[in-house]
């Protein structure tokens, strides 16, 4: 799978979308997913655009509940992020857990776990940037469950490598699987990575009965740990030129919507942190992807260093960029973000306390018959 930055190819794979196949399939490495997911999070298009999509076209809503729940999933973590700030990158629950490490398995850095499915993710994901939610999940799980290590930094070592990479998903989700942002752990075994990834094989650490799983010995293959090494290379560092006489709009890294104020003439700028970058190091894949997705907007300029470097900025007509809470610390109006059910905002005890607010929204011209049930699914919003 490869992921264009040209606005034409991102627009006609938002109207390959077929919600109600993604509904049936989403959990099959070959299920019909909509790789959506990079261009939603680094603000290309937002969840809302791609439901009005998809609704216009008046599928019945049980039909499509599944593909809008899990756009629903990727706006309640944000939500999430909004309420609790940086806390979000520790436990947000005691870890009751047996953690053994902090750091990573090797063979899992190595792609060499002995398990088919996992190993040809991880090449393919330091490959092409992309890896299926499912195998995301099975992924944590290994490694938090079944090896006993933290989570926080394995997470960082996914995070870096993914094109779609959301700290907030990708964070709060493998919290989701350690059990420490949910009521319990997720486990994964041969039989059910067999199931949905098209394999048949047997004899792993993994071929055990779910019962069996909690109370296993660290894997000898999981012993040897390593510390990957991941820092960012970002351009040079050029300062922009600016008209005074214009307003200025700032574009961060989740906001590179090429339509955001097309039509209003503005100095334009990308500012890449370095500061940020040393917390949240990416890959040269993923800068190369969100520099690829910048030139799409007219008149960008990209600048490699502080926001607070940009002393220019004082003489700009108005400053305007777009609310995130990476870049609270960006000067000037802070507009809000397209969010699927603009209408919520607050607290929310769990996404299922979220979604039963926010489909009363999504879906009030539902006639009840069609209306959705109460079942939710597991997080899928990463790889969308």
């Amino acid at each position: 799978m490869n992921f264009p930055t040209d606005i034409k190819s991102i627009k006609n794979r938002i109207q390959q979308i077929d919600p109600v196949a993604y509904g049936t399939s989403r959990n099959y490495l070959d299920g019909k997913v909509t790789y959506l997911s990079p261009y939603i999070s680094r603000g290309v298009i937002s969840t809302r655009q791609i439901a009005d999509i998809v609704l216009q076209k008046e599928y019945p809503s049980h039909q499509v509940v599944r593909f809008i729940q899990e756009l629903a999933w990727r706006d309640y973590y944000q939500r999430i992020w909004q309420q609790l700030g940086d806390e979000i990158f520790e436990d947000i629950r005691v870890c009751h857990s047996q953690i053994r490490t902090s750091h990573l398995p090797k063979a899992i850095a190595d792609a060499s776990t002995g398990i088919e499915a996992i190993d040809k993710g991880i090449k393919d994901l330091y490959q092409t940037g992309y890896m299926h939610n499912h195998l995301r999940m099975y992924v944590a799980s290994i490694i938090c469950n079944t090896a006993q290590s933290h989570w926080s930094l394995p997470s960082k070592w996914m995070y870096y490598h993914l094109l779609d990479g959301d700290l907030a998903s990708n964070g709060l989700s493998w919290q989701w699987v350690a059990g420490t942002f949910s009521s319990k752990k997720y486990y994964c075994n041969q039989e059910n990575i067999n199931r949905f990834c098209n394999t048949s094989q047997t004899g792993t650490f993994l071929d055990l009965a779910y019962t069996d799983l909690p109370t296993q010995q660290v894997p000898s293959v999981l012993k040897e740990l390593t510390i990957p090494a991941l820092s960012t290379t970002l351009p040079n560092k050029i300062f922009p030129t600016l008209d005074s006489n214009l307003p200025t709009f700032l574009y961060h890294p989740y906001h590179l919507d090429s339509e955001w104020k097309k039509s209003i003439k503005a100095n334009r700028i990308l500012v890449l942190e370095p500061s940020h970058y040393r917390e949240h190091p990416v890959s040269d894949k993923v800068i190369n992807f969100i520099l690829g997705l910048a030139n799409q907007i007219q008149d960008l300029q990209v600048f490699a260093g502080e926001v607070s470097e940009l002393t220019e900025l004082r003489k700009s007509k108005e400053i305007v960029t777009k609310e995130h809470p990476a870049f609270l610390h960006f000067p000037g109006k802070k507009e809000e973000r397209d969010w699927l059910v603009p209408e919520l905002t607050g607290r929310f005890n769990s996404f299922f306390d979220y979604w039963k607010k926010a489909e009363k929204f999504i879906f009030s011209h539902s006639t009840p018959e069609t209306k959705s049930n109460n079942s939710i699914p597991t997080p899928g919003a990463l790889s969308l």
